[in-house]
């Protein structure tokens, strides 16, 4: 497999603006030379995340993630080192060359599965579309869809499609476009048992779009035929593209409006979700297919303050509600919730209404703790003491995902409030249930971080992370030491990927970064960096470092003699030569050890 070439891998690091990169995903405040925001790999309301692009790195300051711009896409994207790297490239303007002198044309060489299939599900996309507007055998579900309020300018925006009844049809099409059996069989666009007949048939079609704006699955509506036999939604399974639980459809289109409105509406399915929109309540996103996870919520974590749920009122729909919320603030999050009345969902409302009546419904959105006690009451009753326990029980659920002590407290006395019962009992009812969950036993998690171990800062790392925050004290430590004479393999890992940079006359900490593809590495080079943890004399530290580790050198070097004097026999001739060999050599390093003391 091709190598990218470090002078890609360079140009990209230099190429690339990492706080517009980065505001993609965050939204950033300038204070001073750097931006700041809320960090996107753990929850937080105030920010300790920052990112200054005179060093062109970001870390922060809470979890201590850090690393440049081509870490950070790694991680937002879940991608690998040269992915990150080619796609960056594209948006820089850099060709991408390789270690063997290729350019672009040997992208082949390089695994590009992925962007591969994300070619094929747009081109694919594309056609669902020109079926749906543009033939006959499409036309009933176009009509389904402008009987249900959508407007053409909305189908094109969404892209809209139709999927044929004719199940072979798809796969004789791409035949004729040179795709291969084996790619298509492997896309998700056909039935695993029968790969011949395609996945979708005779369905309205949703794409689902990544946050860059291209097609990495589908989502296919019942419209006709025998609904007990066919499921109303289909969706697309876990792909190379695209990851179910970690992808919000139509993010691509709410991003910008949620960056500045600071909030975002959590929808039950695709057509809610697009309803809104078309009314111009455009930072509405939808799950899709699944019930929403973390990996969703950290999408728009860093964008937002608040959060509107905007799920069905029935029994189904309270109980994913209930669970959204404690997500949600489990994650530092307000929640409010949004109720539909005169309409089974915001479809229906626009449809009906128009796009007033769903920005009413916004604006009156409820509290979650106000809505949690009222549904609950409706759902236990609170005229009998087994009523109110069962409220409690599960409003103590609630309570438990809040952060602050004050909210805890407030919501502990309006819950008393509410049931008619003492704010004493209700917090000893709520301590009784916090003992016994402590009491249970814990089971502790192994010291990974994604399958991965964690990198131990040992004494010989620390000095080398030294010549990182400084980087000309590398060139001493250089002279006087080799890799073999450190001992643990992080040690001697970060002094190669210093060599290399040395060699290449590039030691400077943006380039260092750029050409370092371990992100554990990169965390703790850029911690260190922020950190300041050597003080302003890292040259003393380093010296010291040096210094320590010769001494050490030349010990196991002065004890491996004294071993090895043992093993010969004085009564020889050739035993005493070899002796005095080694005593001298022993001597030599006695006086080494004892020159290193005065």
């Amino acid at each position: 497999m091709a190598i990218i070439s470090r002078e890609t891998i360079e140009q990209v690091n230099q190429a690339s603006d990492i706080v517009s990169v980065v505001g993609e995903y965050v939204s950033l405040e300038q204070r001073g030379s750097s931006w700041w925001g809320c960090c996107p790999f753990h929850s937080e309301k105030t920010p300790s995340f920052s990112v200054t692009p005179d060093k062109n790195i970001y870390y922060c300051f809470g979890c201590h993630e850090g690393g440049n711009v081509i870490k950070f896409v790694m991680e937002m994207e879940k991608i690998k080192f040269p992915e990150a790297v080619t796609l960056l490239a594209k948006k820089a303007g850099v060709e991408v060359k390789f270690e063997d002198g290729g350019s672009d044309d040997s992208q082949r060489a390089v695994d590009n599965t992925k962007e591969m299939y994300i070619d094929l599900y747009n081109r694919v996309a594309g056609t669902f579309h020109y079926l749906l507007v543009q033939t006959n055998d499409g036309k009933f579900a176009l009509d389904y869809i402008k009987k249900r309020g959508l407007t053409m300018e909305t189908i094109e925006k969404f892209k809209l499609g139709y999927a044929p009844s004719d199940r072979h049809w798809l796969k004789r099409f791409l035949r004729s476009k040179n795709f291969g059996d084996d790619f298509l069989e492997k896309s998700g666009l056909f039935s695993e048992k029968y790969p011949d007949s395609a996945f979708f048939s005779d369905r309205l079609m949703f794409p689902i779009f990544d946050r860059r704006g291209q097609v990495v699955a589908f989502s296919g509506r019942f419209l006709r035929g025998n609904s007990e036999k066919s499921p109303k939604y289909i969706n697309s399974r876990d792909l190379v593209q695209f990851k179910k639980g970690e992808t919000l459809f139509a993010f691509n289109f709410a991003k910008t409006a949620i960056r500045s409105e600071k909030k975002v509406i959590i929808c039950e399915g695709q057509m809610d979700c697009i309803a809104y929109h078309q009314c111009g309540i455009n930072y509405a996103v939808a799950p899709g297919g699944t019930a929403l996870t973390e990996s969703q919520i950290k999408i728009v974590r860093g964008y937002v303050t608040t959060v509107y749920l905007s799920l069905d009122s029935d029994a189904a729909g309270q109980a994913a509600t209930f669970k959204d919320i404690l997500l949600c603030r489990s994650a530092g999050l307000e929640v409010r919730v949004i109720s539909i009345e005169g309409g089974k969902d915001p479809a229906e409302i626009m449809c009906k209404y128009g796009s007033e009546k769903l920005a009413q419904a916004v604006a009156a959105a409820a509290a979650d703790n106000e809505y949690l006690l009222s549904s609950l009451s409706r759902k236990y009753g609170i005229s009998t003491p087994e009523g109110k326990a069962s409220v409690a029980r599960d409003f103590f659920s609630y309570v438990d995902s809040l952060r602050s002590e004050i909210e805890k407290t407030t919501n502990l006395e309006r819950l008393g409030e509410v049931l008619g019962v003492s704010l004493d009992s209700i917090k000893k009812d709520f301590e009784n249930r916090l003992r016994a969950s402590q009491s249970a036993p814990v089971r502790r998690p192994a010291a990974t971080d994604g399958g991965e171990k964690i990198l131990k800062k040992d004494a010989e790392l620390k000095i080398l992370l030294a010549c990182v925050t400084d980087t000309k004290n590398f060139s001493f430590l250089h002279d006087e030491l080799t890799e073999n004479d450190f001992e643990s393999d992080g040690a001697k890992d970060m002094f190669r990927i210093l060599e290399d940079c040395l060699e290449q006359n590039c030691l400077s900490q943006d380039k260092i970064l750029a050409c370092c593809d371990n992100p554990e590495y990169m965390r703790i080079m850029v911690e260190a960096i922020n950190s300041n943890e050597f003080g302003g004399d890292t040259e003393k530290f380093v010296k010291d470092g040096v210094s320590f580790i010769k001494r050490r050198s030349l010990e196991k070097q002065r004890n491996f003699l004294s071993d090895e004097m043992k093993k010969y026999n004085t009564n020889s001739s050739e035993g005493q030569m070899i002796l005095r060999e080694l005593f001298a050599k022993k001597l030599e390093l006695d006086m080494k050890l004892n020159g290193k003391v005065r």
